[in-house]
């Protein structure tokens, strides 16, 4: 067990202790929630016994770019308007359901693990039994290349979504023309992580109803907010609603969540990397602090890091031109001769 695997663990711990306290203030007529819309059907890929959904935007001759998303969230989470902006400068969209989440091969067998156990057993040196880890996850998406006929592609994640990238890139650098990492980490022990409270807010249980379940996101991406752009309530409503629509599958959260913990640090590996990398940080990000976008882009030779003032974890509409720009103009450079 790797020392930044049990350090993640034991942040755990209070979570028992933890939990959200509101206050009462002056009743305010809540939104609408979204009406349910008809998702187009999605394709899918496969790896190894896990079945992938996907779908792509854009013209199939252009240059793929691959999304990958992070913890617990669908492909639906990649905003349409965003997806549009990148097929507008030239790319083949292409994005996909993590295993464990949405319409891909769930793990629900495998029960959704307690985090105190999780605790004990790490605490005590025990080995930690799990479905899968984020290599699994990386092979993942180079089964999703291949569904798509792309040979390679050029990589963004988000989150997790940037360590899949990451692991994809350590495990298949043939697959990966350039890498974007957006609001990611190395998975070093020595890289600062999230408050004990924002690990609680996101590991808090979501309701089983459909305006619970939109209540809680929006209380969660309150949470996630930087405050140096305005909160988009409707837009983290829609995506909700579209979610809890398309697939409500919540156990695959602490799955993956144990996934990144058990897969130790990348570090080592991304110092091998030749592959053209920006890495994208708000420095606002209380879940995954601007320090792991620091170390990742130090991590990487030649990789180009970004700060973005007052952005937290969340990825807001008016960032959208400059991470386009930035993943066009490192597609550029990963073309140049």
């Amino acid at each position: 067990m790797a020392r930044g695997s049990l350090r993640a663990a034991l942040a755990l711990a209070p979570l028992v202790f933890c939990a959200c306290a509101t206050t009462a203030t002056a009743t305010v007529a809540a939104p609408a929630d979204p009406s349910p819309i008809v998702e187009r059907p999605v394709r899918h890929a496969r790896a190894g016994n896990v079945d992938l959904a996907w779908d792509a935007v854009g013209d199939a001759h252009g240059k793929p770019l691959l999304l990958i998303m992070g913890l617990g969230l669908q492909m639906v989470a990649w905003d349409d308007a965003f997806l549009d902006a990148l097929a507008a400068r030239g790319f083949y969209v292409i994005r996909f359901d993590n295993r464990d989440v949405g319409l891909s091969t769930n793990f629900d067998a495998w029960g959704d693990p307690n985090p105190l156990q999780v605790f004990d057993e790490l605490r005590k040196k025990h080995e930690v039994h799990a479905p899968y880890r984020l290599a699994d996850m990386a092979d993942d998406a180079a089964a999703v290349l291949d569904a798509a006929g792309v040979r390679a592609a050029h990589v963004l994640g988000v989150s997790m979504g940037g360590m899949i990238a990451q692991e994809l890139a350590i495990r298949h650098p043939e697959r990966v023309l350039s890498l974007t990492s957006i609001m990611s980490t190395t998975g070093a022990p020595d890289v600062r992580g999230p408050s004990f409270e924002t690990i609680a807010a996101v590991l808090a249980p979501f309701p089983p109803d459909r305006p619970g379940f939109i209540r809680r996101s929006v209380e969660l991406a309150r949470t996630l907010h930087g405050g140096g752009f305005p909160f988009e309530d409707e837009r983290v409503r829609r995506v909700a609603a579209r979610s809890f629509d398309r697939a409500y599958r919540p156990g695959g959260v602490r799955r993956q969540l144990i996934a990144i913990w058990l897969s130790g640090d990348r570090t080592p590996a991304l110092r091998k990397l030749t592959i053209p990398t920006l890495v994208i940080h708000g420095d606002a990000d209380p879940l995954i602090p601007v320090d792991g976008g620091r170390a990742t882009a130090a991590a990487i030779p030649g990789a180009r890091l970004e700060i973005i003032p007052g952005m937290g974890h969340e990825l807001p509409e008016p960032v959208w031109p400059r991470v386009i720009d930035g993943v066009a103009a490192l597609a550029a450079a990963a073309h140049a001769p």
